[in-house]
């Protein structure tokens, strides 16, 4: 079943983060600090995300100087396409050029407020969250074409040092999933 993203309010401060990526090297939160970043939530399962991850990988390369990462929070223990191998063909597949992140503990999913995938969180060059919400209006099957044009714009405001226009759609995508 499909949930929205929770909105966290903007101007949150991105939170603090240590994270493996699925070739084992460590990224941390400072890593991105000092310009605008792009925190997204993904996983390898959803057909939400394989819906978009093409064209987010096109998104990402015409913003090659954004720094942005993938973090997968699901438990992998669960959901086998999620495990770290299964997240690399992934990046793979579909020509992400960003670091893909393994959230084992869950802690940053939970500490920044994702609550699907794909989850988008875009901050300023002062690691306040300036837009979070939907790559698009496409979802699997409502036949509007994907096109990134949301994002796209969200980032081209920040990296232009203006406010995203309001209201910011939510994203909407496959729960979390949370170990109990």
């Amino acid at each position: 079943m499909a949930v929205e993203s929770t909105m966290v309010p903007l101007g949150t401060s991105m939170p603090e983060f240590a994270l493996t990526d699925v070739n084992g090297h460590q990224v941390e939160s400072t890593d991105l600090a000092g310009r605008p970043a792009l925190v997204m939530f993904l996983c390898n399962h959803c057909p939400y995300v394989r819906h978009v991850e093409t064209r987010l990988g096109e998104v990402l390369h015409e913003f090659a100087d954004l720094p942005a990462v993938g973090i997968c929070s699901n438990d992998a223990v669960a959901y086998r396409d999620d495990a770290p191998e299964r997240l690399a063909e992934q990046a793979r597949r579909a020509d992400w050029r960003f670091r893909y992140l393994v959230d084992t503990t869950q802690e940053v999913g939970r500490s920044i407020g994702a609550a699907c995938t794909p989850d988008f969180f875009l901050y300023d060059a002062h690691g306040r969250l300036a837009y979070r919400g939907a790559f698009d209006a496409s979802t699997p099957g409502n036949l509007v074409p994907v096109t990134g044009d949301l994002l796209t714009a969200a980032i081209r405001h920040v990296l232009a040092h203006e406010p995203v226009p309001e209201p910011h759609r939510p994203s909407m995508g496959c729960s979390i999933k949370w170990r109990a």
